[in-house]
């Protein structure tokens, strides 16, 4: 048995702070997290529940120049719980974001956000 006990954060390289800042609060809804340190690049922290963080680094991405797979579930990605998929899919939809349904047949989706980083939203009770 692991001693791990739990995923206390994902963080996500970003290009432009106020572009991704902007995707995830009006299009995603996540609240920023105000705790976060004063670290030597720029940033935002959001809280996602029971303990939970994402983190979005702006930083010079070392994967810029590899290409992503049409598909979000066939690339690194992270995620997330959402209560309401149907919101979801109108606020996507609003903000012009393309997503595609899991291919297992689970109540799921996947997007990208502005940076190309992959998103699945996982839809829970």
């Amino acid at each position: 048995m692991s001693d791990i006990t739990a995923l206390l954060h994902a963080g996500l390289i970003v290009s432009d702070l106020a572009r991704a800042k902007a995707f995830y609060e009006s299009v995603i809804g996540l609240n920023v997290f105000p705790g976060r340190p004063d670290l030597p690049y720029p940033g935002a922290w959001y809280e996602l529940g029971g303990g939970q963080q994402l983190h979005l680094m702006c930083l010079p991405n070392p994967d810029a120049d590899n290409a992503r797979p049409e598909h979000g579930g066939r690339d690194r990605h992270i995620a997330l719980g959402v209560k309401d998929m149907a919101a979801l899919k109108r606020r996507l939809d609003g903000a012009g974001v393309s997503y595609t349904a899991s291919r297992s047949g689970r109540a799921a989706l996947f997007c990208r956000d502005p940076d190309m980083n992959t998103l699945e939203f996982v839809e829970v009770g």
